[in-house]
This record gives structure tokens, C-alpha cells and sequence, in this order.
């Protein structure tokens, strides 16, 4: 632990505060309350304990930060400025600009030193179960007697916000079950919120709680930087237990007519305010100010790190030599490479009809044995989602050498501990769920998207072909609603084949995260050949001489269109079946193979799919037909429904003869 005085610990509190104000007040909007109040408990984390190399951003082995209340993204901002990290004054006096590397929230690859996105409150605490999670797991995977070269803390700055979102109670839940005890957070326990005091709305024991969830708890006063710092002595003493610091603090600290108000939370503080509030807090007026030692002393903890990340890298080449294979394939995950040769996996030999989740078990057990950073699980459903490795040990509190996650009935932590899998680096993390349920899941889906993180969901029982579980569990509108999605891939393969393709397309994908959408009943074979056209997001399954209509589908629903095709021939119109299992991947080819798919001269086209019809038209034209479901799902045999429903061969059929007719008869 490195220690400074007090004298110039303040005098990084008050460039921090000054910084957040000055910042706020120019660009006219943001939230100046929580970094003036939490400017003390994270000065002292910072420049005592947090290790980081401003000129390695992503070292291994740095200590992951997460400003969790992301609204407050000016304290970390100033921190990182002062900090010696890639962003000059002049990005902070462009806060919330166009263009600028300062943000509104902290962006996850948009500023150097910003280790997730935040802003949706509740899930950068919960991401960063993931990212102490991950380094647990590594640390078991790879640490040798006399090679700890994964060994790390995660520290978060969390508001009374985070606390109140759900998935902060099952991610942390989690936390405790796990015995994550490199996991701290700091909770800013301002007891403020946007609509005012916490106790409007807030009134329970909050460490009460996460001791019932089996985390270490302390109370301190969040303006004493000698208590912050013996409770996180105290924290870091403890290994069996994360620790929840609940720091008190005033938020708007220093303002004369604001602090401990909502109204410091939200807003500028004004010309007059801004001019009192430095004035009391014996700060220039000068805008942008910054006390020279805060450079000095935040530069001192940098450079400690620096030596740190050194002594890694020395004790990494001594590692190499003991444990080669070890070592390198330590250095690979890190670097988010995919092994060499992964993609001549031998996948699994399918012979008859077999329910699409069932195949992805299949492809995934095959690849998990080339990709051992593959680590996943599902909401309480493993036998279900086929998400399971065979022979793999669970991950558990004690023993972090396992490789299957059981999340319980947990979908929303779920999926914000995968994106911290994912952030931490050396973990392909994958989860499963009912499609149904990725509505619980929806914000952790868009933020792994907006932050480009290749995760992987296993959504199954993706349509009313689940059958007798009725309505509740019928997943009608949630395709639509994952497509509109930006950067998600959705995946609804069509068979066994389609769905090892699949496979392969999330895993290749590191650049974002792919849904599989899966089915509960079991499917006939594609031939295997034809189903590798799947790995553009669409291809021509069967296709005829000169055919005068097209047949899209995708999933289940692609063998009805086949089953159409058959009768179109026996009425002499011939038909091309189009597979379109992930529009985006489909979308994201060039035109002229587009083009070749679905040719632009053939209007006579029908779209199938047991789901809402929206989408479709962009693929069908104005002059096509989509045949879905645009209402809710109905308990019987899933074969009743889809015929109660018209989803049949005989609907497509008709739609396209209608439209033939049509067509012959305006000419």
C-alpha cells in the first residue's frame, strides 16, 4: 500500500471535485453531485491501493475499476486524466461533446482506462461479478507454486441505484455464493436519489442484505480518508467473502445550497453556485484548475504500477520456462485468440431428426475440447438449454477449477456476469435460457452489443413449437425484438447442421455477441453439405429450373417451405427454397451474392416464421406474403398449433400460387 499525506490527498480530492464541477458546468449538463461526494473514498483507492499502468491499459494483470453509478462519469474521467492515462485536459473541457473521448457514461473502448460500459444502473456491479469471477478462474486455470501471475482485485464505485436494480441482487447473490473475495465495493451511501431522499422509496438494510448473501460488510464515513482506508484493509484481509464498504457521504460536497440535495444529483450547478461552492471549498475560480501535486501524486501511483506490471512480466518470462505450454496458451485467451486449427473441430455426426437444442449440446461439447476458455452455464435450466460439458466439474465457492456455471433462476445477472467474463479477458463466456425469457436479459444483450463482446446465448424452446406450456412460454414477439438489436447476431438454425454452423459463426465472432435461437422439438436432417451455406446467414437450400417463386423460412419453419415447394411442383410452379437463419450475417454479404440468393427480378415471394411478422418485409418486397403469428401463443400439442395457426405447407403454398396467379394475369 502506498501512503501520501493528507495534505496532498486533498489536493487530488480537490482537483478531482474541481475538475467535475468545471467539466458539468461548461458542457451544461451532468451529474456533478456523486463526484463531488465520493471524491475522498476514491482518491484514497486510487492512489493507495489500485494497481494500473496508464501506458498498459490492458495489462493482464492490472486491477479492474468499474464506476458502477456511470452517471458519475466525471470522477472517473478527472482520475484517469490525472492518472497519466491517454486523455489530455482538453477532453474533459469537451465532456459530453461530439466526439469527444468523454462521454456522458463511460464507454467500454471510446476511453482509455473505462474497463465496461456503465450508465444502466445495477449492471456495472453486476458485470464486475464477472470480471472477479473470471479472475478467480483464471487464476485456478493457470497459477503455478511460485506463478501467481493472475492475481488481482475488482473494485467498484456503487450508488444507491445500483443497490435498487434487481440484477444487483442476483449478480451479487452470486458474488457471495462463489466466496468472491477479490471482489470490493465502495457504496456511495449518499441516501440521495433523482426524486430525493432514498427513504421515499429505499428504507431497507442494505448490509444487512449482502451479509444474508454472504458478503464481508463495514460502515465508515466516506469523507475520512484514513477510516476508507482501514476498511479497505480490512476488505482485502478478507479472501472468502466479497466486501461491501458502505461509504456515508454528502452528495454536492461543498456546495453551500445544493450538497445533500437532489438537486446537486442532475444538473449544473450554476454560474453563482459553482463560484460559492469553490469559494467554500478554498478552490480558484479559475476554470479547469488542477493542483500540480494531484499530478504528482496520482503519477507516483502509476509509476508504482508501472514497476508492478514489470515484476509480472520478468516473473511471466520465468513461468514460460518452467510451464511452456501453459504460458502460452495463458498469453493466447489473453489476447482473445482462438486456438490454431479450431475451426477442423470433428463436429458430431447426426443421423435422424433431433431437436436443434439438442444439436448445439452436441457442437458445443465438440468445440469446448479444442477452446478450453469456453465457460458457461444456464439460468437453472442446463438440462433443458443442453448447455452442460460432460465430465465438467461445477465452478463453486473453493474450487474455481470447474468449468460449468449454475446461475439458478437468475436470467438479468446472468447475463451482466457474461459480459464481465467477457471484459476480463481469456473467457469465450455462453449462457443459457427459454427464449422467452431473454426479455429479462434484454439490457446485459444490448450492452454486450454496444460494447462489441463476443458472448454467446443458447436461447431454446424458441417458438409455439414448445406446445402445451402455453402463451407464457411461447416466444412470439422476441426474434423481432432481438433483430433490432445493432450487433447482435440472431441465429435461429433450421437443423442439426445449421445449428453446428452456428456454432461456429458465435464462436469466430469475436466482435460482438450471437443468439441462438433453438428448438424444443426435434427437426428432420438437411443434407450436411448444403447446410454450410448457413455460414453466410442465408443461401439457397433447394432450388428448381427457372423458378417462378421464393420460399423464405427460417428455423423449424424451413421444412414447411420445403414441404410447400413439393406441392407448388405437383401444380407445376417451381420454387426456390431460401434458408435464412441470421438476417444480419445474411445482410452483411456482398450485394451481388445477395442478389444471387433472392434474385431482384422474382417478386413472387413468401416468408415463413412462427413469430411476429415484422422484419420480414425487407426480404419478401412489397409485393410478397409473410405467413407468422402476430398474437400471443396457445397451450395444446405444438402440431395442433401450428395448424390452428396457418402455418402449414398449404398456406405457403396457396400464398405463392395467389401470387403467380397474379402476376399471369397482369401481363
Amino acid at each position: 500500500m502506498m501512503t501520501h499525506s493528507l495534505s496532498h490527498l486533498q489536493a487530488v480530492v480537490n482537483s478531482v471535485r474541481a475538475l467535475a464541477m468545471d467539466a458539468v458546468q461548461k458542457a451544461n449538463s451532468g451529474h456533478p453531485g456523486m463526484p463531488m461526494g465520493m471524491a475522498d473514498a476514491a482518491v484514497v483507492l486510487w492512489t493507495r491501493y489500485l494497481k494500473f499502468d496508464p501506458r498498459h491499459p490492458q495489462w493482464p494483470d492490472r486491477d479492474r475499476f468499474v464506476l458502477s453509478a456511470g452517471h458519475g462519469s466525471m470522477l472517473l474521467y478527472a482520475l484517469l486524466h490525472l492518472s497519466g492515462y491517454e486523455l489530455p485536459l482538453t477532453e474533459l473541457q469537451n465532456f459530453r461533446q461530439w466526439g469527444s473521448a468523454t462521454p456522458g457514461h463511460p464507454e467500454y473502448g471510446h476511453t482509455p482506462g473505462v474497463e465496461t460500459t456503465t450508465g444502466p444502473l445495477g449492471q456495472g456491479i453486476s458485470t464486475a461479478v464477472g470480471m472477479a469471477l473470471a479472475e478467480q478462474w483464471l487464476a485456478a486455470k493457470y497459477n503455478r507454486p511460485g506463478f501467481t501471475v493472475v492475481d488481482h482485485m475488482t473494485y467498484v464505485i456503487a450508488s444507491d441505484g445500483d443497490l435498487m436494480e434487481g440484477v444487483s441482487h442476483e449478480a451479487c447473490a452470486l458474488a457471495g455464493h462463489w466466496g468472491l473475495g477479490k471482489l470490493i465495493v465502495l457504496y456511495d451511501d449518499n441516501g440521495i436519489s433523482i426524486d430525493g431522499s432514498t427513504k421515499l422509496a429505499f428504507t431497507e438494510d442494505v448490509l444487512a442484505r449482502f451479509a444474508a448473501y454472504g458478503w464481508h460488510t463495514l460502515r465508515v464515513d466516506g469523507h475520512d480518508p484514513t477510516a476508507v482506508s482501514q476498511a479497505i484493509n480490512l476488505a482485502r484481509a478478507e479472501t472468502e467473502r466479497p466486501s461491501l464498504i458502505a461509504c456515508r457521504t454528502i452528495i454536492g460536497y461543498g456546495s453551500p445550497n445544493r450538497a445533500g440535495t437532489a438537486k446537486a444529483h442532475g444538473e449544473p450547478l450554476g454560474a453563482e453556485e459553482l463560484r460559492l461552492t469553490k469559494e467554500a471549498l478554498g478552490l480558484p475560480q479559475e476554470p479547469f484548475w488542477v493542483d500540480q501535486r494531484a499530478y504528482e501524486v496520482l503519477g507516483t501511483a502509476a509509476t508504482h504500477g508501472a514497476h508492478k506490471r514489470q515484476a509480472w512480466l520478468e516473473m511471466l518470462d520465468r513461468y514460460a520456462d518452467a510451464h511452456p505450454d501453459l504460458v502460452a496458451e495463458f498469453r493466447r485467451v489473453m489476447a482473445g485468440e482462438l486456438p490454431a486449427g479450431w475451426q477442423e473441430t470433428p463436429m458430431p455426426m447426426f443421423d435422424s431428426a433431433i431437436a436443434t437444442r439438442a444439436a448445439s449440446g452436441m457442437a458445443l461439447n465438440a468445440l469446448a475440447t479444442a477452446v478450453p476458455e469456453l465457460l458457461g452455464g444456464s439460468a437453472d435450466l442446463t438440462g433443458s438449454n443442453n448447455t452442460d460439458l460432460k465430465g465438467a466439474a461445477d465452478v463453486q465457492k473453493g474450487a474455481f477449477n470447474g468449468r460449468y456455471l449454475r446461475f439458478g433462476v437468475r436470467e438479468h445477472g446472468m447475463g451482466a456476469i457474461l459480459n464481465g467474463l467477457s471484459l476480463h479477458g481469456g473467457v469465450i463466456p455462453y449462457g443459457g435460457t427459454f427464449l422467452v425469457f431473454a426479455d429479462y436479459m434484454r439490457p446485459a444483450i444490448r450492452l454486450a452489443a454496444l460494447m462489441n463482446q463476443g458472448v454467446i446465448y443458447v436461447f431454446t424452446h424458441d417458438s409455439i413449437g414448445l406446445g402445451e406450456d402455453g402463451p407464457t412460454h411461447q416466444p412470439i414477439e422476441h426474434l423481432a425484438s432481438l433483430r433490432a438489436i445493432p450487433n447482435l447476431f440472431v441465429f435461429r438454425p433450421a437443423d442439426a447442421w445449421e445449428t453446428a454452423v452456428g456454432w461456429q459463426v458465435a464462436l469466430a465472432r469475436r466482435s460482438g455477441p450471437t443468439a441462438l435461437a433453438l428448438t424444443r422439438q426435434k427437426l428432420p436432417l438437411l443434407t450436411r453439405e448444403a447446410a454450410q451455406g448457413a455460414a453466410q446467414g442465408g443461401y439457397v437450400l433447394a432450388d428448381a429450373d427457372n423458378p417462378q417463386a421464393i420460399l423464405l423460412a427460417s428455423g423449424s419453419e424451413v421444412h414447411i417451405a420445403l414441404e410447400a415447394q413439393k406441392l407448388l411442383a405437383a401444380k407445376g410452379v417451381a420454387a426456390r427454397v431460401v434458408s435464412l437463419p441470421c438476417w444480419e450475417l445474411f445482410l452483411a454479404q456482398p450485394q451481388a451474392y445477395r442478389d444471387a440468393v433472392l434474385p431482384p427480378a422474382l417478386t413472387n415471394r413468401v416468408a415463413i416464421e412462427a413469430g411476429v411478422t415484422l422484419g420480414w418485409q425487407q426480404f419478401v418486397g412489397p409485393q410478397g406474403t409473410i405467413i407468422g403469428i402476430n398474437r400471443f401463443g396457445a397451450s395444446a400439442p405444438y402440431e395442433r398449433i401450428y395448424q390452428e395457426f396457418g402455418l402449414t405447407a398449404v398456406a405457403v403454398a396457396e400464398a405463392a400460387l395467389s401470387e403467380s396467379e397474379s402476376n399471369a394475369s397482369s401481363c
